[in-house]
């Protein structure tokens, strides 16, 4: 997501993430305006960024829940965020990414729920150890795909 939005983080800490990304003609939806779609991911990369400096050594966070609030149309320009957490648990983290206009106007704003976890928890496995690529039970009993 950073390549393909030019994100750039401008400056960093615990408390608060900056960074800029490039909306061009390829984030636009039918009317030319940037897509909701693009502005929440542009939101979660950086939020999710927040998050990764929030955890202790070993440990790393996943987006479970998400909201973005849309407040006015952008065109194909330069983007500015400001991610701020809201609170920071033992096993989620939660934060607000705004996102700004060009001219300096609120767009979007993002609040979502990171979950904090062992690094290298989240693949499932084998009974060897190694990797599974397989699921070991269905994701919805009863239906197939």
């Amino acid at each position: 997501m950073p390549g393909h939005f030019g994100i750039r983080i401008t400056d960093a800490d615990k408390d608060k993430l900056v960074g800029v990304g490039n909306a061009d003609d390829r984030h636009l939806n039918n009317s030319g305006h940037v897509h909701g779609g693009a502005l929440a991911a542009f939101a979660d990369d950086l939020g999710g960024s927040l998050a990764g400096l929030n955890v202790p050594a070993g440990f790393r966070t996943t987006t479970i829940e998400s909201k973005t609030n849309i407040f006015r149309a952008c065109g194909p320009e330069r983007l500015a965020a400001v991610a701020i957490p809201v609170h920071v648990g033992r096993r989620t983290i939660v934060l607000q990414t705004s996102i700004y206009r060009a001219d300096g106007k609120l767009a979007a704003m993002m609040i979502q729920t990171q979950m904090v976890l062992p690094r290298g928890s989240g693949a499932p496995t084998s009974e060897d150890g190694g990797e599974s690529s397989a699921p070991t039970r269905p994701v919805f009993p009863g239906f197939s795909c």
